[in-house]
């Protein structure tokens, strides 16, 4: 019984740290997400999120971007780019005005919304909301647009 509270203890660790790792893969700063997509040959995916106030941004987290299925898809094709406008979260001053000023620059008006760039930072594809489609779907919108085929 020991040792099975110990494999279960040291899954539970393995499993925490994955979770975390894949937390850490969202960055926050613009130029650096691109210039990371340039050297990867990846695309950057922006969410724009209200992340402690949205409900449907907390759903789109939690039913899509979260999932190891979408995190695999993101691994090899995705650079992560996290632009939060929490209420309660806290967040530096200048953190704040750079989510400010890529709202603006992108015409953000609702939440959530994802927006892919190429390596060049030029936008690909748009999507305002999130309408419980499967991660399947939001995945297949990302690759047409990455072909060059999406919205």
């Amino acid at each position: 019984m020991e040792n099975l509270m110990k494999k279960l203890f040291l899954i539970a660790a393995i499993c925490w740290l994955g979770i975390q790792a894949r937390a850490d893969d969202w960055l926050t700063n613009l130029p650096q997400a691109i210039a990371k997509a340039k050297a990867e040959k990846k695309v950057v995916l922006m969410d724009f999120t209200g992340s402690d106030w949205c409900p449907a941004c907390m759903e789109l987290h939690k039913k899509v971007l979260s999932t190891t299925e979408f995190n695999g898809y993101a691994s090899t094709n995705l650079v992560l780019m996290l632009v939060d406008f929490p209420s309660h979260k806290p967040q530096s001053d200048d953190l704040k005005a750079a989510n400010q000023a890529l709202q603006e620059k992108y015409g953000i008006e609702g939440y959530p919304t994802l927006v892919l760039l190429d390596g060049d930072g030029k936008v690909l594809y748009k999507h305002i909301g999130y309408d419980e489609e499967p991660i399947k779907t939001v995945i297949a919108n990302l690759e047409s647009a990455k072909s060059g085929k999406g919205k």
